[in-house]
């Protein structure tokens, strides 16, 4: 009697799943090209000699920043480009949940910076609601011990990525939102800081321009980390919190300028060490 009921429990988890294979628009092709750059993705680590300040990253893959030609261009490479004198400390892997990132948080380093990039796995593996909301205090929590400043970003409208299609686009931004309420009201409770990007699909810059989507249609490209990374600048005062990592003739207000021309410059570096 208890297998009947557990295996009746997991029916309507496996009609979900079966729903996501069968109307998402994720062709074969999309699902390759996600574990391609998957595979190809590196978590950009600096440690520069005499670092001034400390920035831990802990998350998924946007964190390590999958979708982006190259580290360089991914959000961690980009807080790297204007901080040459900023250790950054890469913790975050592709696939990764709120639960994953509670252990990416062991150890008792401290740090200037904690900024948590998850979310949108838990979105996407349909984890019940009350164990995201445990999983995202207790991250909460453990950062803000850690950490003068903590930052909880999760991804935007995972709905609106056209990896997926309706109707599974309406579960996923349904979802999402109930995500962003979860993360929400855990920066309130704990007064860290939350980057809000979730945005309804009319209102969405992800929808209106999908040059800002990498080619699998699920993270976002070098021109998607570009946008999210002037709204973690908007929404919250990283930039002044990471003033002394920046380099001393380097005035603050060149940084939007060289924001405007990321775009233009390729690289393959993924790990830098400032020259002595």
């Amino acid at each position: 009697m208890r297998t009947q009921r557990r295996w009746g429990a997991f029916l309507p988890w496996l009609a979900v799943v079966a729903a996501l294979c069968a109307a998402s628009a994720c062709t074969p092709g999309r699902i390759g090209e996600a574990r391609a750059l998957a595979q190809r993705s590196e978590a950009l680590q600096q440690a520069p000699p005499g670092a001034a300040q400390r920035l831990l990253i802990v998350g998924d893959s946007t964190g390590v920043g999958t979708g982006a030609s190259s580290p360089r261009n991914s959000l961690a490479g980009l807080i790297a480009r204007d901080h040459p004198r900023l250790h950054i400390d890469n913790r975050a892997r592709d696939g990764a949940t709120f639960a994953d990132v509670v252990k990416q948080l062991a150890g008792d380093e401290r740090h200037d910076v904690i900024l948590v990039l998850a979310g949108g796995n838990d979105v996407t593996r349909l984890r019940a609601l009350g164990e995201v909301r445990a999983d995202i205090e207790r991250v909460a929590s453990m950062a803000g011990a850690r950490a003068a400043c903590v930052v909880l970003m999760p991804a935007g409208n995972v709905g609106n990525a056209p990896f997926f299609a309706p109707p599974v686009s309406w579960l996923m931004t349904s979802r999402s939102r109930a995500l962003h309420d979860l993360v929400r009201a855990a920066a309130r409770h704990h007064r860290v800081a939350y980057v809000n990007l979730f945005l309804e699909r009319a209102m969405d810059p992800f929808v209106a321009d999908p040059e800002l989507t990498a080619a699998d249609g699920l993270h976002p490209s070098d021109a998607g980390y570009l946008a999210w990374y002037r709204q973690l600048l908007a929404q919250t005062d990283l930039a002044s919190r990471l003033a002394a990592s920046r380099e001393v003739s380097r005035p603050e207000e060149e940084i939007d300028q060289t924001l405007s021309r990321r775009q233009t410059e390729p690289s393959r570096v993924s790990s830098i060490t400032m020259p002595r």
